[in-house]
């Protein structure tokens, strides 16, 4: 965690994906088609505490969101769904905050926050991958 504050210093964003080092940001997969965890995510981030969503885009699979810290900083997230194939999709979030100070890892625990509530809403469906 002190690592994660360190990198915050300089930087403001985080994302998630396949070939991330850190295996707490490398995508999540689920035994879902796209449509059904789109469904499923859209509807849990809805109801998030804490967080806005601004816009949703079906036709991408992209809900961004607005999250606002304690310090008043505005953090702007995008969760993207992905189709791997018809029966599997993948979850990827990037996170950055506004500004240009570092974020002290406030974008890296806010994916994580993001995740654990999905991962606990969707447990039966959560896969390794393809």
């Amino acid at each position: 965690m002190l690592k994660r504050t360190l990198i915050g210093l300089l930087r403001s964003h985080e994302l998630t994906g396949d070939k991330a080092k850190d295996p707490l940001l490398k995508s999540h997969f689920y035994k879902l088609s796209k449509d059904k965890a789109w469904e499923e995510v859209v509807s849990l981030l809805k109801k998030m505490q804490g967080y806005k969503v601004l816009h949703e885009v079906v036709s991408v699979g992209e809900i961004v969101l607005e999250k606002r810290t304690m310090t008043g900083r505005t953090m702007d997230i995008t969760v993207s769904v992905i189709g791997v194939n018809p029966v599997i999709s993948a979850v990827d979030i990037y996170s950055a905050s506004r500004g240009s100070l570092g974020d002290l890892g406030s974008n890296y625990r806010t994916i994580l926050d993001i995740y654990r509530t999905i991962d606990k809403k969707l447990a039966a469906y959560k896969t390794s991958g393809i």
